[in-house]
């Protein structure tokens, strides 16, 4: 028996790509629901492993999948593979025309000798003359898919509402948590959601065959919301005030907070504020709304329907506040520890009498202010680097309670001194450990 001769609706394995992201979690929760043996595939087990600790994980970058030969051990005694996997843009991570072209293309025609059929989640608005890199790429690999000639479902999201987030509604909560006033670009721009559960039971309708092979289509909600409305819905859901004022950020402005965003990326950064983020929603995520009742399935749900099957938490609340003021903590941590370095260094000679007052020989007191000024700089360029971030923010706290025992045993006058030099080492203490648990993706 081929894995095409499964029947409707009995268990089958199924390995899902990027099970650990937005879109991927929720459709193997769902089909794990459904009696799905369920694999997941994935850079970071670990992370992987936290989010759905049931499944089973292999490793797996896509990057590294671009050949058929690479794919034929990942797809032993699978019956169906559903891509949940993406990236918003290039960058040192995410390689777009690897990811969304060139691994899918392996992976198709891998599929044909295992026959496996793929489900793949593409997104609205992808084609060959698409205006971003992120659209046109996914566009080349659901090509690639239909030219194979495996038995396929293309689904094409618009923007998915979830109980977590990720890159556009991650912006979307950002957003809406401002204060006072609401900051927006393209304020006019259309947008048309549909939500998690909505996608997943489709998948889950793939899978059991009750969506015939080759059917293809944009998943959106029937009706299109400007992004200012977007917006208010979502300051409602998460329980925010309505803003006093709408604010029109200028293109020069969107475009400059995108280069910025991009930058960063450099250094392990993934801001939802990059350019191809910011475009996409200025630019409208809408399709044509698709009637996915032929296949026995409800309606897809609208904006309002959706937010309301899944009310807000206290977390959610938090989550947008902290996803805000997270690039201010960290740019004051790096500013802390930089300024503290550079003017250790700077005034090395002056530091060094504080120890010089107790006794301290001087070769041996300057020659600590230095060796102390040049960790604290070290520390504020781990914390610009994204791999090294979590590491910088124990080593904050580690440095300042060294601090804190040493001036204590050395130069315990310092606790009352009137600049208070010691006693402003313990908001950097709590500010870190702030740091630490922001930092958290997943």
């Amino acid at each position: 028996m081929t894995h095409h001769d499964h029947a409707s609706g009995s268990p089958m394995n199924i390995l899902i790509i990027g099970a650990y992201g937005l879109i991927g979690c929720g459709v193997a929760q769902r089909l794990a629901r459904d009696g799905h043996t369920i694999t997941g595939l994935g850079r970071d087990i670990a992370t992987g492993t936290r989010v759905l600790p049931d499944i089973r994980w292999v490793a797996g970058d896509m990057r590294a999948l671009t050949e058929i030969d690479a794919w034929r051990p990942l797809l032993k005694n699978i019956d169906a593979v559903v891509n949940c996997s993406g990236a918003l843009q290039d960058g040192p991570e995410d390689d777009l025309e690897a990811v969304h072209h060139h691994a899918i293309a392996a992976l198709a025609n891998a599929c044909i000798a295992a026959q496996v059929k793929i489900i793949q989640i593409s997104a609205v608005g992808a084609s060959s003359d698409a205006p971003t890199a992120f659209l046109a790429s996914k566009a080349r690999g659901d090509a690639a898919i239909k030219s194979a000639g495996v038995p396929y479902h293309i689904l094409r999201p618009g923007l998915v509402l979830a109980p977590s987030s990720y890159g556009g509604t991650t912006m979307l909560r950002m957003l809406a948590a401002v204060p006072i006033l609401q900051p927006i670009a393209a304020p006019q721009a259309q947008v048309q959601t549909i939500s998690l559960d909505d996608l997943a039971a489709i998948v889950s309708a793939a899978i059991d065959g009750r969506i015939p092979d080759g059917f293809e289509a944009d998943l959106v909600e029937t009706m299109c919301h400007s992004l200012e409305a977007v917006t208010a819905e979502m300051r409602h859901w998460l329980g925010f005030k309505d803003a006093l004022r709408v604010i029109t950020v200028p293109y020069i402005g969107v475009r400059a907070i995108g280069r910025i965003a991009d930058g960063l990326a450099h250094l392990g950064w993934r801001s939802p504020l990059r350019t191809t983020a910011m475009q996409v929603l200025s630019d409208g995520v809408t399709g044509h709304p698709t009637d996915v009742t032929r296949f026995g399935l409800t309606p897809l749900k609208s904006l309002s329907q959706t937010l309301t099957d899944m009310p807000a938490r206290t977390e959610d609340r938090l989550f947008a506040r902290m996803a805000l003021i997270t690039p201010l903590i960290i740019a004051t941590l790096i500013l802390f520890w930089g300024a503290s370095g550079i003017i250790g260094i700077l005034r090395a000679q002056q530091a060094a009498l504080v120890l010089e007052s107790v006794g301290w020989p001087h070769i041996l007191a300057v020659s600590s202010v230095l060796f102390w000024a040049f960790v604290d700089i070290a520390i504020a360029i781990a914390f610009t680097l994204r791999r090294y971030a979590k590491l910088a923010c124990w080593l904050a706290v580690t440095v300042s309670l060294f601090y804190l025992v040493a001036s204590t045993l050395f130069v315990p006058q310092l606790w009352i001194d009137p600049l208070g030099p010691l006693v402003k080492v313990v908001p950097g203490i709590v500010l870190a450990l702030v740091a630490r648990i922001a930092l958290e993706t997943r």
